[in-house]
């Protein structure tokens, strides 16, 4: 696009440096020249900016300036000012679009100038400055942006529920990195770590978040231009509220609720019985209680992963409705419920996805939100709701889940395509899902490269070009000119053998008796396509070694991938080298990470020895030592969780951990 804006194009495009944005604009222009920025300078606010808005964004960019260049700024509002930097809405200007311009040194005042459609417009024309400043200090390229989003929704959805619960402070220094990369929305995803009324038993033991600090996050986003959206599950995913003697009648299962706490359990295992009396009143209690605090129309009601359904208690009571119907009557209740008191309810979609009858039945004013994570997504489930004309967002994920290092790989893959889906098909909104499992071990900095992505794709679907992509990203949230940072972390994450999922299922095979999870086996049996030996006649010994087995090809490489982790965290730390505090400190629980991944890796050959999967015998001082090294890794781990979230449920972590050393000193597979 050719845009008249009196800058010269570059003459000698060699002696340009490359600006790293993310996302990067739809259209930009270099000049010929850069400009000094002053030491004193100005911020100034035309009158058509709120007041409110003005300020957030001043404070935004003399912090940037202060930090990127140690200047310390000024900033004012009205036409009798003077200031060295603009800002002001335009209303020729199409909803969140901006113009930013940085003129050549010999131009008048003043030397910066950014324009918005409206005020989110505006917003993200101030987080591309920041970006540029953060990188160029005070000298400046001269350019001209132009730029607006293709989904006028983008989403981040974090777990807070399933193991750890971040600290107010790590979620208010999330909110201002998803504002920086131009996110507009976060849900807060809840099962039971919120300190509802009436719901301790559930709760207690979690770190708990508490009312009034949901509330005041609420007004820390808005002034970021994020908005906080309540999100909750209402019938399924209520594994530790029916484990409590207070509402385990509500469950498909009740029978079940003493059995030992399972991680695997906690996802195959929790959903309500809906034909209960009490059920509705409890997930409406739950809604009533949670959207309050926040000041936005939108609720996510969850509905996922319902597998209970129709398999228990409600078909005792004599109840012969399809599970379909079970589900769309409860689905269209929650609905109406929220609908009468003036919210919008969203929903993940898989149920209503997987069975038309439920998509014919949806209410028309609600949201399904289309989730679907295969790296090799293909676009038939987002055309499929498209084709009833159900309003959708297109949900991917960052890919870190049950994982020490995220799979980088995979999250652009899936990121990538949905995105490209999503405007193909009419999606109204895109977002990326950040979920915990089996304890949350992934640190939430592991999710940083899923997050870039998605800031990318859903700005600007058809910008592919990862190579540019991972550069920018290396750099800007790395501090890392090299462009080796990322290329070493990808190495490490595509170098685990026995990761922390195949921890939990062989743990988890033992029943806490000394005898066989038939749950757990039936599960496994279903996830992993072969699975030797693997009956549910087998006991839990016998099960082990056979999803050992199962691993085998993976477990010969320790040595090979060994390797590659040394060199993959070596490559890291000298990339980091010189980086600033933000970037040693994500760099601090990388090298954790590897580390850890180092020992699972070792722990998995161990195990696999012991059972008679690889040749060899056991050696018990090696064993020994590997216990001890375990146990070393996860008290500094423990440490790191310590700096991002709180106690929450880290116990369970550390309960399959110091199991294995137990079992390594042992001896014995049990």
């Amino acid at each position: 696009m050719s845009l008249d804006n009196g800058i010269d194009t570059v003459a000698d495009p060699s002696r340009e440096r490359p600006l790293a944005l993310i996302p990067q604009p739809l259209h930009v222009q270099r000049g010929r020249g850069q400009l000094l920025l002053p030491v004193a300078g100005r911020i100034v606010c035309g009158s058509a900016v709120d007041q409110e808005l003005g300020s957030v964004l001043s404070d935004q960019l003399t912090d940037t300036i202060r930090r990127a260049a140690g200047m310390v700024w000024d900033h004012s509002r009205g036409q009798a000012w003077t200031g060295a930097i603009s800002l002001d809405l335009d209303q020729r200007l199409g909803p969140q679009e901006y113009l930013l311009r940085i003129a050549d040194p010999g131009e008048r005042r003043p030397i910066v100038n950014i324009r918005g459609g409206d005020c989110q417009g505006l917003r993200w024309g101030v987080q591309t400055l920041r970006q540029i400043i953060m990188q160029c200090g005070p000298v400046l390229p001269a350019l001209h942006i132009q730029d607006r989003p293709a989904y006028p929704t983008r989403i981040y959805s974090l777990d807070v529920t399933r193991g750890r619960v971040p600290t107010m402070d790590w979620l208010r220094h999330w909110a201002d990195i998803l504002a920086l990369y131009k996110f507009n929305q976060l849900q807060l995803y809840i099962e039971h770590t919120m300190a509802f009324p009436g719901m301790s038993e559930a709760w207690r033991g979690t770190s708990p978040l508490e009312p009034g600090q949901i509330t005041d996050f609420d007004g820390y986003c808005a002034r970021l231009g994020i908005e906080l959206v309540p999100s909750i599950s209402t019938f399924g995913h209520h594994y530790a509220n029916l484990r409590t003697r207070g509402f385990r009648d509500l469950g498909e299962f009740p029978e079940q609720a003493d059995r030992p706490y399972s991680f695997i359990e906690r996802q195959e295992h929790h959903t309500i019985n809906v034909n209960h009396p009490q059920a509705l009143a409890f997930s409406t209690g739950l809604i009533d209680a949670y959207a309050p605090l926040m000041r936005t129309r939108n609720f996510n009601i969850g509905g996922d992963e319902t597998f209970d359904l129709g398999k228990g208690r409600s078909r005792q009571n004599g109840s012969s409705k399809d599970p379909a119907d079970m589900y769309a009557d409860y689905l269209i209740s929650l609905c109406n419920h929220l609908h009468a008191r003036g919210r919008h309810p969203m929903f993940w979609g898989d149920v209503a996805v997987s069975m038309p009858r439920v998509l014919d039945r949806l209410p028309k004013d609600c949201t399904l939100l289309n989730w679907l994570y295969d790296p090799q997504v293909g676009p038939e489930k987002v055309a499929l709701v498209a084709s009833t004309g159900a309003r959708q967002v297109v949900c991917s994920a960052v890919h870190a889940w049950n994982l020490l290092l995220p799979g980088i790989d995979d999250a652009w893959n899936n990121i990538s395509r949905l995105s490209r889906y999503g405007i193909q098909y009419g999606a109204v909104g895109a977002m990326v899902t950040d979920w915990g499992d089996y304890g949350h071990i992934n640190d939430p900095r592991m999710s940083l490269p899923g997050m870039a992505y998605a800031a990318q794709c859903f700005w600007n679907p058809n910008d592919d070009d990862r190579v540019r992509v991972d550069r920018d990203l290396g750099l800007l949230i790395y501090g890392d000119a090299t462009g080796d940072y990322l290329p070493a972390l990808i190495q490490a994450g595509s170098s685990e053998v026995f990761g922390w999922e195949d921890m939990v299922r062989y743990w988890e095979l033992d029943d806490g008796h000394g005898g066989l999870n038939q749950d757990v086996a039936h599960f496994l049996a279903g996830a992993l396509p072969v699975l030797p030996g693997f009956d549910s006649s087998a006991d839990a010994d016998e099960a082990r070694r056979g999803l050992l087995m199962a691993l085998r090809s993976r477990l010969g490489q320790v040595d090979q991938l060994d390797d590659r982790l040394v060199d993959a965290a070596a490559r890291m730390g000298r990339a980091a080298a010189g980086c600033g505090a933000d970037a040693g400190r994500a760099l601090q629980a990388q090298l954790m990470a590897v580390h850890g991944q180092r020992l699972f890796n070792a722990l998995g050959r161990s195990l696999a020895v012991r059972h008679d999967v690889l040749p060899g015998a056991p050696d018990a001082r090696a064993d020994r030592d590997l216990a001890d090294a375990l146990e070393i890794w996860f008290e500094s781990y423990a440490t790191l969780w310590r700096q991002v979230s709180r106690e929450s449920e880290l116990g369970r972590i550390a309960h399959v951990v110091w199991g294995f050393a137990d079992i390594l000193r042992r001896g014995t597979n049990q």
